[in-house]
């Protein structure tokens, strides 16, 4: 069943903050807690489960930290969304015979559908959509400061 946990809300900010915020060096998560407010005990299982689904690369090390695996535009809210699905439905799952005959041939039907249409929604967002607005809202990217062009 989809619902906006907070984990995929922590997920989708992590990613979003992450592209927006890259600059030469890897987004430390230290960084990414300071600037959401993401408790630090979910931003680390999220990162972690975004690793292993190769939407984010880690980089080990006193200066490492998270980069996208790939462009941000090629990166779409869906992706983030169905990582951290998969991984609260290990917690939660309902069960599928669970709920009366109105509830098996109509609601979850409807239910399934809804969920269908949404997610065919947010795999058309990118995280470099995102970032198109957030900049257009004035969020400042910290990132973006720290470029040096010098040739």
């Amino acid at each position: 069943m989809l619902r906006l946990s907070k984990k995929m809300l922590f997920a989708i900010e992590a990613v979003v903050d992450i592209a927006y915020h890259a600059g030469s060096q890897p987004v430390q998560s230290r960084d990414i807690t300071r600037r959401q407010g993401i408790p630090r005990r979910y931003l680390e299982q999220a990162l972690q489960q975004l690793v292993r689904a190769n939407l984010l690369t880690g980089v080990r090390g006193p200066r490492g930290g998270y980069n996208l695996a790939r462009e941000r535009r090629r990166i779409s809210v869906g992706d983030i969304v169905h990582v951290m699905r998969n991984m609260e439905q290990s917690t939660d799952a309902l069960e599928e015979e669970a709920g009366s005959e109105l509830t098996q041939t109509v609601i979850r039907p409807l239910w399934q559908e809804i969920q269908t249409d949404m997610m065919a929604r947010l795999n058309e967002i990118s995280i470099d959509h995102l970032c198109q607005q957030a900049q257009a809202n004035g969020v400042v990217s910290e990132g973006r400061q720290s470029l040096d062009f010098t040739i």
